[in-house]
């Protein structure tokens, strides 16, 4: 873990709201993935596992993958997809289904079979790490481990993925990932919502969420101890946990907790709003934009 330590301790704990056993450890520095695996191998031994990239989101999971290489012989397996634009992705090029060779990002590339981000190793990999050197940017890279296997004649296969896949990497990719997996959800109201306010389609309301005067249109998730007031929410949206919208209509849109959509003029639409954060529209004057925007954002006024 990195910068982002506390926060992913935060959300996802001991694990045992997912029904799971969490055990952290600590990258001193961002020195690679392949540098991640060696650290943690005294945690590891001589277990098989697996290396599941967070940006990645594979829609149907990665079972059948997983009992795929466990009953089988090889010594790593790597996840594959077919992709429009090869050259934005580390590419794999195949013999049957055994891979002889991955480049980084070709500028030619010759398949467009794209690394997936989900990697299957058995103890072998240990051995990779060690032999190889750091990058051009000071990095081990998992992929010079996987390439390292193959020179030496390890058992290196591949699984292509039919299913839908998204490398969350762009705003795009993450209101599209967030559609798809809404698009899954069940519909199931906790918190309060009044007369004058409409439930449509496969909403989920947080307990302690209220909902007053408004319109829900779903597919969408409301977090607990949010307060939706004169507004409409639309499909396709996330909205975490105490977070307020009043006199507001967002649809296709991701808000982050604590957040608070007072006022706005217009539909907030296709958008990501972090946490902590305060759009409000004021009728008083003088009349002025104020922003506090941080790096790589993007705003568009009317």
């Amino acid at each position: 873990m990195g910068d982002t330590a506390p926060e992913i301790q935060a959300a996802v704990g001991d694990g045992s709201k997912f029904g799971v056993r969490v055990t952290y450890i600590r990258q001193e520095a961002p020195l690679g993935l392949a540098h991640a695996v060696g650290i943690a191998r005294q945690f590891i031994g001589r277990e098989r596992f697996v290396m599941y990239l967070g940006d990645n989101l594979i829609i149907d999971g990665i079972r059948d993958f997983v009992r795929g290489f466990e009953a089988g012989v090889s010594n790593c397996q790597i996840l594959l997809a077919h992709v429009p634009n090869p050259q934005d992705f580390g590419v794999a090029e195949l013999a049957g289904d055994r891979v002889v060779k991955l480049v980084e990002k070709p500028s030619e590339p010759k398949t467009d079979l794209a690394l997936v981000g989900v990697y299957l190793f058995d103890e072998t990999v240990f051995g990779a790490v060690d032999a190889i050197k750091p990058s051009r940017r000071n990095e081990l890279e998992i992929t010079d481990a996987i390439q390292h296997l193959i020179d030496s004649g390890r058992a290196v296969k591949s699984e292509i993925i039919t299913g839908w896949w998204k490398d969350t990497g762009k705003l795009e990719d993450i209101l599209e990932a967030n559609r798809m997996v809404l698009g899954r959800i069940e519909g199931r109201v906790e918190g309060e919502v009044d007369g004058a306010s409409r439930v449509e389609g496969k909403v989920a309301l947080g307990k302690g969420s209220s909902v007053v005067n408004s319109v829900l249109r779903g597919p969408l998730a409301i977090g607990g101890n949010t307060r939706i007031v004169d507004s409409y929410i639309g499909p396709f949206t996330s909205i975490n946990y105490n977070v307020e919208v009043r006199g507001s209509e967002i649809e296709y849109s991701i808000v982050l907790e604590n957040s608070r959509i007072i006022g706005v003029r217009g539909r907030i639409e296709s958008s990501l709003v972090g946490k902590n954060v305060e759009i409000e529209r004021h009728s008083q004057p003088p009349r002025a934009y104020r922003f506090m925007v941080g790096d790589y954002s993007r705003i568009q006024l009317e």
